[in-house]
């Protein structure tokens, strides 16, 4: 079992990772970050175009990516 970094988010980076690969222009891996007002917004814009996607995609593969709680979401725990 995995220790837990005071600050960091339970949420799975790796799945996180998946879902905005998969499901990016839809918000799915915002929902499942817990950011459901900016993941509605995604999913009406289809990801900004894409734009946002790729951006949160950015943020997910750096380490920055942050939950509703902004706590970082460790990417590659997991994995």
């Amino acid at each position: 079992m995995e220790t837990q970094i005071p600050g960091e988010s339970p949420k799975n980076g790796g799945l996180m990772l998946v879902l905005c690969l998969l499901l990016g222009l839809f918000g799915a891996h915002r929902f499942y970050a817990g950011k459901t007002s900016s993941a509605v917004v995604q999913l009406l814009t289809l990801g900004g175009l894409g734009i946002w996607t790729l951006v949160d995609l950015l943020f997910i593969l750096f380490g920055e990516f942050t939950d509703a709680e902004g706590r970082k979401v460790n990417t590659w725990k997991g994995l």
